[in-house]
């Protein structure tokens, strides 16, 4: 059975940064891309970052571009999400998700894995 924890998350000031980290147990990552999605109070889920499984192609939603930097270690099984001068918009909840392929793609319903989701809250 396929499992994907996330850990890292917590509440920062405006300005601070995060580092979300994602654990994939039960499957190899080796052959699969994977991504970060996040879900906003109040708002419908939303693609944050896309890696290809060598780290090859890599892309953003444009509001986190230059300020998030997505990567992984297929070694280990794991991915990151580095998140630097968050702001308020950036709360919410952040998932790591999984395909069982390698076609890059910002849709949801292409990922068949999913972790459970871990808090981020931006306030001053």
């Amino acid at each position: 059975q396929v499992h994907l924890v996330e850990r890292g998350g917590g509440t920062v000031q405006p300005g601070e940064s995060l580092r979300l980290s994602c654990e994939v147990s039960g499957r190899t990552i080796v052959r699969s891309a994977m991504a970060w999605f996040r879900r906003a109070p109040g708002r419908e889920r939303e693609f944050v970052a896309f890696i290809s499984r060598l780290s090859r192609t890599i892309f953003y939603t444009d509001s986190v571009r230059g300020r998030f930097t997505i990567s992984r270690n297929n070694d280990f099984g794991t991915m990151s999400l580095q998140m630097n001068h968050l702001n308020p918009e950036d709360t919410g909840v952040y998932y790591c998700a999984l395909r069982e392929s390698n076609g890059a793609t910002s849709q949801a319903d292409d990922y068949a894995y999913w972790g459970q989701g871990i808090q981020v809250t931006v306030s001053s």
